[in-house]
This record gives structure tokens, sequence and C-alpha cells, in this order.
């Protein structure tokens, strides 16, 4: 299940995310709308190239990136940043946001009375969606998170790992 965001038990954002986000948000950045080679986005924030490659198309795959052959060619944005969230993107480039054994948490079955799972790992992907479906691409381009998101972070206990 490597990849995944849920992973053994532990919230795990993958490298492909963490990548995607990244060139998304300097995509999102470039005033109008100009396209930006995939070694642009790579030297900026020094993701290796034939990874990114692999990143740029699953987002084209996924209608949330455009590419443009020529002399003038490169990546760009196929939504407005707005209509993209974090969300879009991880299932772009890793599947499902929360998945067990590379299930969806509805479809795990357990037995006995281990079957209190189910109702954890669900509201576990809804406590995700709550952050993950409300940041937009725009706004961390912009730099200014929901207050809903921010909320999250005033808490000593969030800094944390436990």
């Amino acid at each position: 299940m490597a990849g995944r965001l849920w992973d053994t038990g532990a919230v795990r954002v993958s490298t492909k995310s963490d990548y995607a986000l990244r060139a998304l948000i300097e995509l999102a950045a470039e005033p109008g709308d100009k396209p930006v080679t995939a070694d642009e986005l790579g030297r900026r924030q020094d993701i290796p190239h034939g990874f990114l490659q692999s990143i740029l198309g699953d987002l084209r795959k996924a209608g949330i990136l455009l590419s443009q052959r020529g002399q003038s060619g490169g990546w760009r944005m196929a939504r407005p940043p707005y209509a993209v969230t974090v969300a879009d993107v991880f299932r772009a480039v890793d599947g499902p946001i929360v998945s067990i054994y590379g299930l969806r948490p509805e479809a795990v079955e357990y037995n006995g009375r281990a079957e209190i799972l189910k109702p954890v790992w669900i509201a576990a992907r809804d406590a995700l969606r709550e952050v993950l479906e409300t940041v937009t691409i725009e706004q961390l381009a912009e730099g200014e998170l929901p207050s809903s998101v921010m909320k999250r972070t005033e808490h000593i206990e969030a800094w944390h790992s436990r």
C-alpha cells in the first residue's frame, strides 16, 4: 500500500502528492496562465525530472493540467486553480484518500468485535476530507488558507507527533 495517504495505520502524504502540489502551486502563481516547462517546474521546486513527468501525466489524465507542445509549450492548469482541491490532486496521483489494504474503508470486512474498526476508518476519511477538500490550489498559491484549516493549527497538540 505504499504511496497511499493511509498507510500502515499512519496518515502519510506520498512524495508524488507533495511534488504534484508543489508543481501546481508554481503553475497557479504563473502570471497570465503562461505554460511552464517541466524542466522549469522541476528546477523551481527541486523535483527530479523523470518523476515529475510521470506526475504531470497523471494530473493531465485527471483533467487538472493541459500540456502544450511547441517552442512556447509547457504545462498549465486545465481548470481554474480555485476549482482544484488538495483532495483532487491526491486522488489524481495516489488514488483514494484513505484505503485499508488497498480497499476503500466501506469495502473492508472484519469479523466479530473487529467490525468496530470500519466506522473508525470512515470517520478518519471524513476528517481528512474536511481539510483536503476545503483547500484549493489557488489558496495555496496565494498563501491564504481557509480559517477552518488555520484554526486546526492553533492547538499546540497539532504541531507535535505522538
